[in-house]
């Protein structure tokens, strides 16, 4: 095992003054701290960049209108270390989670992948959790694709996959797994590397986060093939419902339970009450339809945008 091995924990930010310092704090509280702490604010005008700043041994980077993917990139260039640890300045670290995604780079790997949970206050982000955020016992590490919140990667690594795209402002951590993945890197699934982040807190949030995640997915170039089934499948359940015919409408029942039976187990065992739970079997298959349909308006807005600008023209060939 390596002793010597130094990592950078870089990120960034903009106006999350009243989340960052409790991302500080996880910092300081890491069982193995990070050789050094790098972030990138975006131009913060609610006080962000001077929390940040009163910070003993952060480096803060600054550059107004830098998107996620250029702050990520600047703050890399800024690192010194040859392990990159990343995260966002509004998360929550667990104490282990440095610790853990450095073992998996000590054993070999070249992109030690955490995981993220969500930090949940109200029944609408319980419901919002269980439709989008797997158990641990669910993933599967030749599937995994890791988000950025909770991931590290060897410099080399990161550099071969170019790191984050500068014009893709969202969905950004997707197009480098993709890279990475293209590369034949050694990835590792570390379950126990937790961040948690802070859930969309009510309808409109959630919309606007799913629409973006499906517009980005368009302009990337990404999973052309899912989001075509999800339009073929939701025409199906109009054409079923129009043709008012008792087997279609059976079939369109059916159909829907299984498609909805993966969330719906989170949400009984992630949910206490009775009522709760009877609240929940109604809501969840609901708030799944509104989110697919989130993601149908925000593929149908990227590949508009994509058609019309040559962001399209800078992803490589469609996964």
């Amino acid at each position: 095992m390596t002793t010597d091995l130094k990592v950078s924990l870089i990120s960034t930010v903009k106006d999350a003054a009243s989340e960052v310092g409790e991302f500080l704090d996880s910092i300081a509280s890491q069982t193995r701290r990070p050789d050094e702490v790098v972030i990138c604010d975006g131009g913060s005008i609610d006080g962000t960049a001077e929390v940040i700043r009163a910070a003993e041994g952060v480096t803060l980077v600054e550059e107004p209108h830098a998107n996620i993917s250029r702050g990520r990139n600047l703050a890399i260039r800024a690192a010194t270390h040859d392990v990159i640890a990343v995260s966002d300045a509004d998360c929550v670290l667990d104490p282990g989670w440095l610790a853990a995604l450095l073992g998996a780079i000590e054993r070999g790997a070249d992109v030690a992948m955490g995981t993220s949970e969500p930090l949940t206050r109200s029944f609408f982000q319980d419901l919002a959790a269980a439709v989008a955020v797997p158990d641990r016992s669910e993933l599967r590490e030749e599937r995994f694709m890791p988000s950025s919140r909770s991931v590290a990667f060897r410099r080399e690594t990161l550099e071969a996959a170019g790191g984050y795209p500068e014009w893709l402002d969202i969905g950004e951590d997707m197009f480098v797994n993709h890279r990475v993945l293209e590369l034949g890197a050694r990835r590792e699934l570390v379950p126990e590397a937790v961040v948690r982040w802070r859930a969309r807190e009510d309808l409109g949030g959630h919309w606007r986060q799913y629409r973006g995640y499906a517009e980005g997915d368009a302009l990337a170039g990404m999973y052309p093939r899912r989001h075509m089934l999800r339009f073929a499948v939701y025409g199906g359940l109009a054409a079923a419902v129009a043709s008012r015919d008792r087997r279609a409408y059976l079939a369109a029942a059916a159909g829907g339970v299984l498609y909805a039976g993966k969330p719906l187990r989170r949400a009984f065992r992630r949910i206490d009450g009775p009522g709760r739970k009877a609240a929940a079997a109604i809501a969840v298959p609901a708030l799944m339809a509104v989110t697919d349909a989130a993601k149908m308006a925000g593929y149908v807005r990227g590949l508009v945008r994509r058609g019309s600008s040559s962001a399209g023209g800078r992803s490589k060939p469609e996964f």
